[in-house]
């Protein structure tokens, strides 16, 4: 019998389970992986450097880009960071609408997360039914934004514009009649809240839908259970945070130790995982889309009785109103000298984090008082835990290493920014 020699495989990056660029250099005896090493620098976004030649609103963009899957939370904090160099206050309004939309953002993700974590491991129907929800969650960020996926919708000093009063419908059309029509438009009657509250009261029912086809079931478990271990010492130990290190039994949640807009007045839960595999850490994601459901109800059940701005009336951060723009030559120069020269931020150095829904997403600004970022770097959760790759490996399959790559949530624009 021939003997079996060590071997070493290219993974990827055209590998669908390697979610697009990322390259792992496998070294395999037989089919049992020794080593695991993920070569990064496919993609390179250099949106840290593009950042020092524009100013401050013209990066903004540039942050729905480096995670793609969860665009307003990477928006989130790099507004914050503004915020803490300028001194603005933000209304309480625009924070109980940043939340509501980081929560919304939280529920893309996740479901983005597990439809392709299931595709990876062989359960093909998941992803199109996580993709059923995510369209009605994309119907969200275009009511507000105009855009469904990069939606530049959080803006230094609260956000782009309020609420909208009325839903889009959808029209009679070649492929459906009236009676299908109205049955699509039956939640598109009244106002954005309305049609966030109508997904709230049914989001549960969907989620025990995905726990049916997944969380007992048998396959699942086999491809899950026991596969990338991490103790919790060593979650922490290589940096991991968000549902990686949650899922290794630590509640460490940003929303709830370093609170920041109005998370002090929600009432959530922190779900831990107790084994630290692949299967805690999914449990973990699907428990977290629940509190995410609670949050958002709460913010919609304020929002809906207090009105107010939505963005700071400092109108040297954010632009005035387009009526008294038309109407008044101080609130034009002021909108015309906002978005040809931007604003100038004191000089100084600012760190902001976000409980994003990957993990702790921060961004380090450094001032030196002109209308642009003399430096910017982004801790983007992903690449701590990509680092861990090759610990979490090594031993198993190479049908392992998918569910490994999977249960990380790897987007690679945030890894190879």
């Amino acid at each position: 019998m021939a003997e079996i020699k060590n071997y070493t495989l290219n993974f990827g990056p055209q590998h669908p389970a390697a979610h697009g660029v990322l390259r792992l250099v496998l070294e395999l005896d037989g089919e049992v992986i020794q080593r695991a090493d993920p070569h990064i620098g496919l993609l390179h976004r250099a949106t840290e450097k593009l950042a020092e030649s524009k100013t401050y609103i013209q990066s903004l963009p540039y942050m729905d880009r480096l995670d793609y899957v969860s665009m307003m939370s990477n928006e989130h904090a790099y507004c914050l960071a503004i915020e803490k160099l300028i001194g603005v206050d933000v209304p309480v309004r625009a924070q109980y609408i940043r939340v509501m939309f980081s929560e919304i953002t939280r529920l893309l993700n996740h479901l983005m997360w597990l439809g392709a974590h299931g595709l990876d491991c062989g359960a093909m129907n998941m992803l199109i039914y996580c993709f059923r929800e995510r369209e009605v969650l994309f119907d969200m960020y275009e009511a507000v934004s105009g855009a469904r996926m990069h939606a530049a919708y959080f803006r230094p000093g609260g956000v782009y514009r309020d609420l909208p009063e009325s839903m889009s419908q959808y029209k009679v059309n070649k492929i459906r009649n009236a009676k299908a029509i109205d049955a699509l438009n039956e939640n598109r009657q009244g106002s954005l809240l309305d049609f966030i509250d109508d997904f709230v009261a049914k989001f549960p029912k969907l989620v025990d839908e995905y726990e049916t086809l997944l969380t007992d079931n048998r396959i699942w478990k086999q491809r899950t259970v026991g596969v990338g271990v991490v103790s919790p010492e060593r979650a922490l130990n290589l940096g991991f945070t968000g549902p990686m290190l949650r899922g290794s039994g630590f509640a460490w949640d940003l929303r709830k130790q370093q609170p920041y807009e109005v998370y002090e007045h929600m009432d959530f839960d922190i779900p831990v995982g107790k084994t630290g595999d692949c299967y805690d850490r999914y449990l973990v994601r699907v428990a977290e889309m629940r509190q995410s459901n609670r949050i958002i109800k709460q913010c919609v059940d304020w929002l809906r009785v207090n009105p107010g701005p939505v963005i700071t009336s400092n109108h040297k951060v954010a632009p005035p109103n387009r009526e008294s723009m038309k109407s008044n030559m101080e609130e034009l120069i002021h909108h015309f000298k906002l978005f040809t020269e931007g604003f100038h931020v004191p000089e100084g150095e600012a760190y902001a984090a976000v409980e994003h829904p990957k993990g702790e997403f921060g961004i380090y600004i450094v001032s030196d008082g002109a209308n642009k970022p003399y430096r910017l770097k982004i801790r983007p959760p992903g690449f701590s835990h990509l680092a861990a790759m090759d610990e979490m490996a090594r031993g198993h399959m190479i049908a392992d290493a998918v569910a490994v790559i999977g249960t990380m949530d790897i987007v690679f624009g945030e890894i190879d920014r």
